[in-house]
C-alpha cells in the first residue's frame, strides 16, 4: 500500500509516517520507477507499535531502543523501558494533582475571604515545590541493579544491617495477618522475601522496586506476584488499591521529609482502614547513622508522631539495638 492508504488505515496523517521515517523509525521500500513509498504489514505492524509507544509518552530515542529490543527478541528490556515510562506518568500524574488541589484551595480561600491574601499563595506555592524537589531528587545512590545478584546470599549471611532480618520479616507478618484475599503492597520487595510470605498466608501480593534487576529475580522467584517499577514518592497505582502496605529494609533510604510523603503515599493506595508496617533500622534520641554505610537511621519516635498525626494508633518492637517494627492501624 502507499502512504495515504497506510496513513488511513492507521488513523495518522501521512505527514506524521514521514516524520517517523525521517527519525529512523521506519524504512518502508521504494517503487523503483518513481520512489514511491510502499509500506507491507511488517511495516504498518511497526507504525502501531510507534503510535502506542509515543501514546505512552515515549521519546524518539528510546521508541528506537525499544524497538530494537522488540526486533531482538529482548522483551526484558522492553519491559523496563515501558515500566519506566510507566513510573515517569505517575509522578507527573501526582505533581497534577497537588496542582489541582492547590488550585481548589486557592479557589475556597478567595470564596471564604472574598480575597487571596499573598502569605497564601506563597505558603501553596513553597508546599508545591518542596512536594516536586522531594519526589524529583529521589535517586539510587546505592546501585541495587547491581546488589541484586547477591542480595538473598547478603541477608542470608545476615551481613550487618540485615542482622535479625527473618525474624523482622515473620513479625512484620504475624502482625499484618492477612486474610485470605487480602491485596497487599510491598515497597521496596527487592526481591520478594517479604511478599512470599505473605502469600504463603494468602495474601494476593504486588511489589514495587525502583531496580529493574531486584524485580527480575523477584519476578523467577514469585511469578504468581504482580510488580511494577516505581518508588515510595511515587506508587504506580490508582488510590484505595490495598488492603495493606508493607516495606522492610528500604524506608530508610528516604530523608525525613520524604518519609513523610512516603507515608502520605501508602495512604492514598490503600483502602480506608488499609494498615501499615515499616520493619527497618531506627533510632530514638539523637542522631546516628549507619555504620555499614553512612546512611540515616529512621527516627523512631517522628516516625510514629507522623503516623499519628494522620489520626493511625501505633504500636511496635525492638528487635535488636537497631531494627524496629512499627505497626499503625488508622483510626476512622
Amino acid at each position: 500500500m502507499h502512504i495515504k492508504e497506510a496513513a488511513r488505515r492507521l488513523n495518522i496523517s501521512a505527514r506524521a509516517i514521514r516524520f517517523y521515517e525521517e527519525k529512523g523509525l521506519i524504512d518502508p521500500a521504494k517503487d523503483k520507477h518513481n520512489q514511491y513509498r510502499i509500506f507491507q504489514e511488517k511495516d504498518v505492524w511497526r507504525l502501531q507499535t510507534i503510535i502506542a509507544l509515543r501514546e505512552s509518552g515515549m521519546t524518539i530515542e528510546d521508541i528506537k531502543q525499544a524497538l530494537a529490543n522488540i526486533e531482538g527478541d529482548d522483551y526484558e528490556e522492553l519491559l523496563y523501558y515501558l515500566e519506566l515510562q510507566r513510573s515517569v506518568m505517575f509522578a507527573k500524574w501526582l505533581e497534577i494533582r497537588g496542582t489541582i488541589e492547590m488550585t481548589d484551595h486557592m479557589i475556597q480561600v478567595v470564596r471564604t475571604k472574598a480575597r487571596l491574601p499573598l502569605e497564601d499563595i506563597y505558603q501553596l506555592a513553597e508546599r508545591s515545590k518542596r512536594l516536586r524537589d522531594q519526589r524529583s531528587n529521589w535517586q539510587d545512590r546505592w546501585n541495587f541493579d547491581k546488589q541484586a545478584v547477591e542480595h538473598d546470599e547478603r541477608v542470608k549471611h545476615a551481613e550487618a544491617k540485615y542482622r535479625d532480618y527473618e525474624a523482622a520479616l515473620a513479625l512484620t507478618v504475624q502482625w499484618v495477618a492477612p486474610l485470605a484475599g487480602e491485596r497487599g503492597l510491598d515497597i521496596g520487595t527487592g526481591t520478594g522475601n517479604l511478599a512470599k510470605q505473605l502469600i504463603e498466608r494468602g495474601a494476593l501480593m504486588a511489589g514495587v522496586d525502583q531496580s529493574k534487576e531486584m524485580l527480575k529475580r523477584c519476578r523467577e522467584k514469585l511469578p504468581e506476584m504482580e510488580t511494577k517499577l516505581g518508588n515510595f514518592l511515587a506508587l504506580p497505582y490508582l488510590g484505595e488499591q490495598f488492603d495493606f502496605a508493607v516495606t522492610s529494609f528500604a524506608f530508610h533510604h528516604l530523608s525525613e521529609q520524604q518519609q513523610v510523603l512516603a507515608i502520605e503515599e501508602m495512604r492514598r493506595v490503600l483502602k480506608p482502614h488499609g494498615r501499615i508496617c515499616i520493619a527497618d533500622l531506627m533510632y530514638s534520641g539523637a542522631y546516628e547513622k549507619l555504620p555499614c554505610s553512612g546512611e540515616s537511621y529512621i527516627h523512631l519516635e517522628k516516625l510514629i508522631e507522623v503516623l499519628e498525626q494522620r489520626r493511625y494508633v501505633t504500636k511496635w518492637q525492638r528487635l535488636n539495638e537497631h531494627l524496629h517494627i512499627i505497626y499503625a492501624i488508622p483510626i476512622r
